[in-house]
């Protein structure tokens, strides 16, 4: 399993920026790769991106303001993301963490953690680009 962390500060506060990231039936209004959000129960949603591609999230800690976790997982990947948010006066530091393993990738060490590396990074800088747009233009 490959872990992968990226820290940004976002001109929200913590309210909005909490309101906004846990809104999932919101994500295509500011993710950009993001078409819906299906619920599956209470705490179980899937994304489609643009492509079709599905990834399905069970939330497994929600503390407001504070905390959101959640097990992540589709035909490439399974894993775990935590994303913890801190005010700093009117903006929002997040510390966001995902962890995955690849699924069905060689049984190469090198490989999967290249792979399972590329992923995360590209899946983390693509949610807060699409975070930091959707706080400057509101």
């Amino acid at each position: 399993m490959t872990t992968s962390n990226i820290k940004a500060v976002i001109q929200w506060d913590i309210h909005k920026v909490w309101e906004t990231v846990s809104a999932v039936e919101r994500y295509d209004t500011w993710r950009s790769d993001v078409i819906k959000t299906e619920f599956k129960g209470e705490k179980q949603f899937t994304e489609y991106i643009k492509n079709g591609y599905s990834t399905t999230f069970t939330v497994t800690v929600a503390e407001p303001n504070r905390r959101w976790e959640l097990d992540v997982e589709n035909s490439h990947i399974k894993g775990h993301w935590m994303i913890v948010f801190a005010s700093k006066g009117s903006e929002t530091e997040i510390d966001f963490t995902a962890c995955a393993a690849a699924k069905q990738l060689s049984t190469r060490p090198v490989g999967k953690s290249i792979f399972e590396q590329t992923y995360l990074k590209k899946v983390q800088a693509q949610f807060i680009t699409d975070l930091k747009k959707a706080a400057c233009c509101t």
